[in-house]
């Protein structure tokens, strides 16, 4: 078997977000023995942003590829590649401006695909990754449950839920750590993470 571990925080050995996973990933390792681990640091080595070039590549038609750009359709197939062969995916994913890291949605891009994890047929759309398990270790510096006032500003939590069930994928856990910013509030939010991790396995 085998697991993707992926970070996106920008605050290297400072993110809670990046703890977290490690975090994860040892429990996974406890739990399946000979697990193999692959990690894809999308901070230290981003993808780029899907540009037209990306589309003609895709498509066969840009065959004149600057060589920046040959490069990074290489480590898209190569991501793509990486998260096919996974049966379980730890996806790093700190709230940036209510969202995602940029880092992180040019990863999405490079592995929702037409005709690899998804495709559309005659009942619609139909996910071709559903038998992954996604675990998604989610930071906040506010509380953004939906039970809270900033409940409608999350287009966190809920995407990435979307994304992967898009994909296929039911199995999809999400360990939290929120209000990380509030400093009477970031030791209890951290152990609670810490508790849904034990409790995964």
């Amino acid at each position: 078997m085998q697991l993707l571990h992926v970070d996106s925080s920008i605050l290297g050995a400072n993110s809670a977000s990046r703890q977290l996973t490690a975090e994860v990933v040892e429990a996974e390792l406890r739990l399946v023995p000979g697990l193999t681990v692959v990690y894809r640091d999308l901070a230290a080595d981003p993808l780029g942003h899907i540009s037209g070039g990306h589309l003609g590549a895709a498509q066969g038609t840009g065959l004149d590829l600057p060589p920046e750009l040959q490069r990074d359709v290489a480590l898209g197939q190569a991501a793509l590649a990486e998260f096919l062969a996974s049966d379980i995916v730890v996806v790093g994913a700190p709230m940036y401006n209510f969202t995602i890291p940029s880092q992180l949605k040019s990863w999405i891009d490079r592995i929702t695909v037409a005709g690899q994890t998804f495709k559309y047929g005659p009942q619609g759309v139909e996910g071709l990754a559903g038998s992954k398990k996604v675990i998604i270790v989610s930071t906040r510096g506010g509380l953004y449950g939906s039970e809270t006032p900033m409940g409608s500003f999350d287009h966190q939590e809920p995407y990435l839920r979307i994304l992967f069930g898009f994909l296929g994928i039911t199995d999809i856990r999400v360990v939290r750590a929120e209000g990380l910013a509030m400093s009477d509030n970031r030791a209890a939010s951290m152990n609670a993470a810490h508790s849904a991790i034990a409790a995964l396995v």
